[in-house]
């Protein structure tokens, strides 16, 4: 068992049965009383979102997780399919499952695979990845006076904001917590 207050992003806990993972959290404390601890989780079996309040001083169980080092090899629409470096098993994840994370992944790519009673169930992506853009909104000439940017779309589908100068064909590297551009590569 974990208490509530060591819950923060990233941490996956089981509650009711289900597994969850920690997507974001916001301690308060209030004049008088216990504090609340507000969590957002993703089942981690269902893909589905959580918003759960709890009081200070209750507590959650703790799971015990596997950790492989896997290469994505490809999608074939409605699974994720990677291969263990090790082992070179192919396990493979539910695209609903990986929610957003699965506009991060890139063939070939080494990411991290949490397993949870030898089923695959999460992805943990390195914190930033290059990304070549295949399409780009026109940038207005001129218009550099304050930071303009404009939208651009990856080879992966995700669109991200960049500055005006950023073109097809150029990489760009896009921090996989935010989904925001970092830096022309």
């Amino acid at each position: 068992m974990i208490d509530v207050n060591e819950l923060r992003k990233g941490v996956t806990f089981e509650l009711d049965g289900n597994l969850y993972k920690v997507l974001d959290y916001s301690h308060n404390k209030t004049g008088r009383g216990n504090a609340n601890i507000r969590v957002k989780a993703r089942n981690l079996l269902t893909g589905a979102n959580i918003e759960r309040t709890f009081s200070s001083g209750q507590s959650v169980q703790d799971v015990r997780l596997d950790f492989h080092n896997v290469s994505y090899l490809y999608t074939d629409g409605d699974f994720y399919h990677f291969m263990d470096s090790e082992t070179f098993e192919q396990p493979a994840i539910k695209k609903e499952t990986l929610g957003d994370d699965a506009q991060f992944l890139k063939e070939g790519m080494e990411v991290k695979l949490t397993f949870y009673n030898g089923d695959a169930i999460d992805v943990e992506l390195p914190t930033s990845v290059d990304l070549k853009v295949v399409e780009s909104e026109m940038a207005i000439r001129g218009d550099t006076a304050t930071g303009v940017t404009k939208k651009v779309t990856t080879e992966t589908g995700l669109n991200v904001q960049c500055p005006n100068f950023v073109n097809v064909g150029d990489t760009i590297r896009v921090d996989t917590r935010t989904g925001e551009y970092v830096t022309r590569v």
